[in-house]
């Protein structure tokens, strides 16, 4: 029985989320009750399938949680009614795979990987080439770029000393990474930043590209000139082959149906009043499917979509642990003068709004370094800040915290990112963070400044 639970876990995720999906816009009293109830079903069963990191978090988020409800003097029997405000984020989680699926299906990660070798001399020549390849696939396919990416230039850097071929993948394909997230609309952090400070997609939008073009841009700079002495001869005699105009145009199709995906995604949350997380997560299965019909890749799209998607859904065990658990204590401390005492650092600095935003900085890349997710402490900022939004313009808030979130993913040490780097690679993962800090520092700093100037 255990086995086959833990085998079909998908059908209980998605089960659930379904029902929560409908009653979002049915709003029955007694089926959000059950909902909530089955909520804390599935943090039971995804407890033990979950990594030691996030069964800590869990715990914690847990306990916390019972403590705070029990000081507000709530009846016990309510507590399944704070396990849902989480469910859009697992939802929204469940179907990016298909997102994933429809770029494998039409092999544009394939041919974007092939622009890299075209006239390349040496590493310096190579290094903003292999990043812009990582930048643009995480755009679509999120952690699966990194791995396409490192595994490709592991393959192509054989030749090159080990010492300066680590160095290069984990410098070219996290530091890409990261930028492009900033800016996507598949990144949760972006999600949750924008339905938390409430502010429309397309207004953040063209500050956050800047921020990434700018962030990425210099460390363009940075790595040529690091990297410019080294040969690099490998790829070089297949690269003449090439039809680059045609992986040109591949990139130009990639941005032109995120555009229309972003336009449609806001449009529909407009139209029918839902939240930024909520309406991607109603938009993507079907404009992914629209996008597979039109490329002539239905079939190859389903095959490879069922089997990431159950593949993805059945591996949720961290995330249900950590957003269910984390409702609960969000919505608990909210019920109780705790919250007050946590806001008192952040509103003694109202009059100085630049100084809040550096603690923010400050704050994600301590917490990354020693091993909470940026997704907890963006949990926790987004509660403790909500006071600040008439002080604070949100367009800086949401800077900030977006930028500071997703420089994490460069140094954090037991960060997803850099482990799965640590693992391709065969190298130490605080080796990774260390190389990565200035970087980390100078994606926030840039944040900051923009956040700042539109204060």
């Amino acid at each position: 029985m255990i086995v086959w639970v833990k085998e079909h876990l998908y059908l209980l995720y998605s089960g659930v989320l379904l029902v929560f999906i409908v009653n979002y816009f049915i709003s029955n009293v007694y089926m959000e009750y059950a909902i909530g109830v089955a909520a804390i079903v599935l943090l039971i069963l995804s407890y033990p399938g979950a990594s030691t990191l996030f069964r800590t978090l869990g715990i914690i988020f847990s306990v916390s949680g019972v403590v705070f409800y029990s000081y507000s003097g709530l009846p016990f029997y309510k507590i399944p009614t704070l396990m849902t405000s989480t469910m859009p984020l697992l939802a929204f989680l469940t179907v990016l795979p298909f997102m994933t699926s429809v770029v494998h299906a039409g092999r544009f990660d394939r041919r974007i990987n092939q622009l890299s070798n075209v006239n390349v001399n040496d590493l310096g020549r190579l290094y903003p080439r292999s990043s812009f390849t990582a930048y643009m696939l995480t755009l679509f396919i999120n952690l699966s770029a990194l791995s396409i990416s490192q595994e490709v230039l592991k393959s192509n850097l054989r030749a090159v000393k080990k010492r300066v071929r680590d160095s290069f993948i984990s410098n070219a394909t996290l530091r890409a990474f990261a930028c492009a997230q900033a800016w996507s609309p598949m990144e949760i952090i972006v999600a949750i930043t924008i339905d938390s400070i409430g502010i429309n997609f397309f207004v953040i939008l063209p500050w956050l590209f800047l921020c990434s073009v700018i962030v990425i841009c210099g460390d363009w700079l940075f790595g040529r000139k690091k990297f410019k002495s080294v040969p690099y001869n490998v790829g070089k005699s297949g690269a003449k082959t090439l039809k680059t105009k045609k992986i040109l145009f591949d990139i130009l199709k990639l941005l032109s149906a995120l555009m229309v995906f972003l336009v449609v995604v806001v449009m529909m949350g407009n139209y029918f009043h839902l939240n930024f997380i909520l309406s991607v997560t109603l938009v993507l299965i079907p404009f992914t499917f629209i996008w597979a019909l039109l490329l002539k890749r239905l079939r190859t799209f389903w095959i490879i979509g069922w089997r990431t998607w159950k593949a993805n859904t059945n591996k949720l065990q961290n995330f249900m642990v950590l957003f269910l658990s984390l409702a609960l204590f969000s919505n608990s401390l909210s019920e109780t003068t705790f919250s007050q005492l946590v806001q008192r650092p952040f509103l003694a600095f109202t009059d100085k709004p630049l100084v809040i935003l550096i603690f923010i900085q400050l704050l994600f890349l301590f917490m990354g370094i020693v091993g909470i997710h940026a997704i907890v402490t963006m949990g926790v900022l987004v509660e403790v800040l909500q006071p600040l939004s008439g002080i604070i313009s949100p367009l800086s808030m949401g800077i900030v915290l977006i930028s500071g979130a997703m420089a994490t993913a460069t140094v954090g040490p037991y960060g997803v990112t850099v482990t799965m780097t640590s693992m391709n690679t065969l190298q130490n993962p605080y080796r990774i963070s260390v190389r990565n800090m200035p970087f980390a520092i100078f994606y926030c700093g840039i944040g900051l400044i923009i956040g700042g100037l539109l204060l």
